[in-house]
């Protein structure tokens, strides 16, 4: 299986702004060049061309990356024009990039890695001096090293290495043949379960820290609107603004990790070899719903949840689904009649059928999977409530398992840790 890997970067600090500086410098060059064509001959040049001009420029020539790390830092540019193209066919306001950058995290491919006797060596072109990464004791047995990042961490204010490894493992095979819906939801992140059985994963947590961090973030930019810009002080708050926002990217990536475990352990649990979670990815798409409501539906991780449960699940050989919740939390389970309840119950005026309003859109959309509409499958009369490994304290330990300190202080044992 292929895996990230993060473990500590040993290098000086001046060394890893140098390298992050020159991919930085190459990146920014790359953007500078394409708009000053386009703006003077109305030429949009492909990449193959634009790539070629700006490899002919002496400065590129002369920095200290490896020829395929240059590439990574041009072909940055293209992949976010790929990006912004398939966002303006929902938002065309949306802008191409046109922002230079200072910093760049500069990125090793496998034709610039070696990896000898547990120690991973990097080239930086040649007459540059390559380098060194000494693999903790759990990583010596890695097939291949297929990719290197040097990432800032805005939160620590230190760097770090991504490692992108083959580890040699095979994903396990599903236990049974049994399919599970997910629900997903702001309040609760998600519920699981099929006909019999269903298991809602409460994180109040989650909420509390959106809704802190936007405080946070509105008080801290009333605070630079009313400084001058380029002062000290306005320098002090952008930075103060960085880290904190860095924090709270990575508290809300490490519940999503939590969550998304739970997921694929109930999966595993109910012996299912499929996952068919609720489609959500349009949920905001052109539609007003009021300030605060907009707030929290924008900062709803959705889809970060779906990414981690779809690696996850596919360690553990389940495959993931997704299926339209169309009327799925309006349907009666028992009688089939639609009706838009208010509030976390859902109460049905027609039968008077009652019963959690997350769990009636579980059952929904695994009806809608099997037989194309909801509301042929009752509600099950089991529900159980679960709460994420850990979650109750807040540790700040990621369910990668990706360090034997980090493994240590989640409650595993040392000889797991290598289940990254």
């Amino acid at each position: 299986m292929i895996r990230t890997v993060i473990i500590p970067c040993k290098l000086n600090k001046e060394t890893c702004d140098g390298l992050n500086l020159a991919s930085g410098r190459i990146y920014s060059g790359i953007v500078s060049r394409h708009w000053r064509l386009l703006k003077r001959k109305g030429l949009w040049l492909k990449e193959k061309s634009l790539t070629r001009l700006s490899d002919m420029r002496p400065s590129v020539q002369a920095m200290p990356l490896h020829a395929h790390s240059i590439d990574a830092a041009q072909q940055g540019f293209f992949k976010a024009c790929v990006t912004t193209r398939a966002i303006r066919k929902v938002d065309p306001s949306v802008n191409f990039p046109w922002r230079s950058k200072k910093f760049r995290t500069t990125i090793w491919k496998n034709t610039a890695i070696k990896l000898v006797n547990g120690i991973v060596r990097l080239s930086n072109g040649q007459g540059n001096q390559r380098i060194e990464i000494a693999l903790p004791d759990y990583m010596r047995d890695i097939l291949k090293v297929l990719e290197v990042r040097l990432v800032f961490d805005k939160r620590s204010r230190k760097y770090n290495w991504h490692l992108v490894v083959e580890n040699g493992k095979k994903a396990n095979t599903a236990r049974g043949k049994n399919t599970v819906s997910v629900d997903m939801g702001e309040i609760h992140p998600a519920v699981v379960g099929d006909e019999h059985e269903s298991t809602i994963i409460t994180c109040r947590e989650r909420r509390h820290q959106m809704q802190g961090h936007g405080k946070r973030l509105a008080k801290l930019n009333a605070s630079l609107s009313r400084k001058k810009k380029g002062s000290r002080r306005y320098k002090k708050l952008v930075r103060a603004k960085s880290r904190m926002k860095a924090r709270h990217e990575r508290a809300i990536t490490d519940m999503a990790h939590k969550i998304s475990r739970e997921i694929v352990n109930v999966a595993v649990e109910r012996q299912a070899s499929t996952i068919v979670m609720g489609d959500i990815k349009d949920i905001a798409d052109g539609v007003e719903l009021g300030k605060k409501t907009n707030q929290k539906i924008s900062g709803w991780n959705h889809g970060q949840i779906r990414k981690f449960v779809e690696y996850k699940s596919e360690a553990e050989g389940i495959a993931v689904v997704m299926q339209d919740e169309r009327y799925t939390s309006q349907t009666c389970p028992s009688c089939g009649n639609r009706h838009k309840p208010k509030g976390r119950n859902y109460r049905c005026p027609s039968c008077g059928f009652q019963s959690h309003r997350d769990v009636v859109g579980q059952v929904n959309i695994l009806s809608a999977y099997k037989f194309g509409v909801p509301g042929k499958i009752p509600a099950p009369t089991e529900v159980k409530h679960r709460m994420p490994h850990n979650m109750r304290l807040m540790r700040r330990c990621g369910d990668t398992r990706q360090m034997l300190d980090t493994s240590v202080a989640c409650g595993f044992k040392p000889q797991e840790a290598p289940g990254f």
